[in-house]
């Protein structure tokens, strides 16, 4: 193995793409949530009653209030993952200002490790060492890129905007339908949207598409079936 295929095999193209293939997935993610979770609400509310003002009100609130906890959700976990990486940054660069001969033989290590010959992971150390030293034992070591810190906010908003997007489906879906077809127009277009966006993730990921399109057929179909008996339940028995 050459040092020019070593070096290459660690630029940080990859590593670009594979966060933007992340962003996509979560983006899929999100408007599966937001598709589903409203899509149960108002049809468990069209299974109580007809009227479109309820059905509304109650869709609506289920958008608003999705988005915003997605967002929330996805900004505190993110918050997390980003002050985890900058701490580890901040604690290499302390390491190396302090030790740079350990730490120089502790990346030599990691490409014997690796199955380079002593030679040539020292070579390779050497090379990245005068070029980046920071970013190669950031690389080999923890996988971080520096360039690449996520942020909480582009986090919040791609989560929030890709529920909103899901969420549309479902409203309009059970809000232009004549009332007596509404409830199983709307669980034809969100099975279709689900298997639609499970094809889609299944295919980012490399993964079989129809299995994971059906289990989010499967999952969504239960949800809409349960919200529905249960609305239908209340209105029946005169709870609600």
């Amino acid at each position: 193995m050459s040092i020019e295929t070593v070096i290459v095999h660690h630029e940080p193209q990859g590593t670009g793409l594979a966060a933007k293939l992340n962003w996509l997935r979560a983006g899929i993610l999100g408007a599966n949530d937001g598709i589903v979770s409203v899509a149960a609400v108002v049809v468990g509310v069209a299974g109580l009653t007809r009227e479109t003002g309820p059905i509304l009100a109650a869709g609506m609130a289920a958008v608003v209030g999705g988005a915003i906890s997605m967002a929330l959700g996805e900004y505190v976990s993110v918050s997390s993952q980003s002050d985890s990486q900058k701490q580890l940054i901040a604690k290499e660069t302390r390491e190396l200002r302090e030790k740079p001969e350990e730490e120089f033989a502790e990346l030599v290590g990691m490409y014997r490790s690796k199955g380079l010959s002593e030679e040539t992971a020292s070579r390779v150390a050497l090379e990245l060492t005068e070029s980046d030293p920071l970013r190669a034992h950031l690389d080999i070591e923890l996988g971080i890129d520096p360039d690449e810190i996520v942020s909480p906010w582009h986090a919040a908003i791609a989560s929030a905007v890709s529920f909103l997007f899901g969420s549309i489906l479902p409203i309009l879906s059970i809000l232009l339908a004549p009332a007596p077809i509404r409830v199983p127009l709307t669980f034809a277009m969100v099975l279709i949207a689900l298997f639609l966006t499970g094809w889609v993730g299944a295919w980012i990921g490399g993964g079989s598409r129809l299995r994971a399109s059906g289990r989010v057929v499967v999952g969504g179909a239960l949800a809409l079936a349960t919200t529905f008996a249960i609305g239908s339940l209340l209105g029946t028995t005169g709870i609600a």
